[in-house]
């Protein structure tokens, strides 16, 4: 039995903080795992950012209730999961997915929390695990199934490397250069075939 792990942001939906910087106008909360590769690094910088643009929960969440998954998304993981078993695994927090969830048709999702303070305010965020899209694969081989991963991002490679089989989605060009070993695919029916063949070509 094979379990799909995909990460979120970049596969299914738009980056979120890209989304954030475009309608705050803060240039530098475009800043990803796509262009930063120490996640901890990053998102010390975006909660500093935010303190001193005065930018509370409700700001975010309120841009994130009007994005939608990306064109093909829904299709795909409605695909995926007729012919196997995929979890969203993300370094996004569960205070920003139950909008995004829904217009996916609430895939399982595997992520991270944020402290929150009274008035609104992002204080921090907790880590579910440490490194934890490679756990979630290391874990899951554990429990005897076939793992791919799928992921766009530096933050993903460990689980990519990890997997049975591991593929990039949609990578810039500084990920897809870096790591040359790893089939890509830029369009949901390419990504499809790689998954059809290695179900295909797969003993159990």
């Amino acid at each position: 039995m094979h379990i799909v792990c995909s990460d979120l942001e970049g596969v299914f939906v738009p980056e979120i903080w890209i989304n954030v910087a475009e309608k705050t106008g803060i240039k530098e909360l475009r800043l990803t795992t796509r262009d930063i590769s120490d996640y901890d690094v990053l998102m010390k910088r975006r909660l500093a950012i935010l303190e001193e643009n005065g930018l509370k929960i409700d700001d975010i969440t309120a841009v994130i209730a009007t994005m939608d998954p990306l064109e093909g998304a829904v299709e795909f993981l409605d695909w995926v999961r007729s012919h196997t078993q995929i979890i969203v695994v993300s370094d996004t927090f569960d205070q920003f997915a139950g909008p995004l969830m829904k217009k996916l048709g609430w895939p399982t999702l595997f992520c991270h929390t944020l402290s929150l303070e009274p008035d609104g305010f992002i204080s921090g965020y907790v880590l579910r695990q440490k490194d934890s899209k490679r756990e979630t694969v290391i874990s899951l081989k554990n429990l005897n199934y076939k793992t791919m991963a799928v992921g766009d991002s530096y933050n993903d490679i460990t689980m990519l490397k990890e997997a049975d089989n591991g593929i990039l989605f949609n990578p810039p060009d500084n990920v897809k250069n870096e790591y040359p070993d790893f089939p890509v695919s830029f369009s949901y029916e390419s990504l499809k075939d790689i998954i059809e063949n290695i179900l295909s070509n797969s003993s159990g």
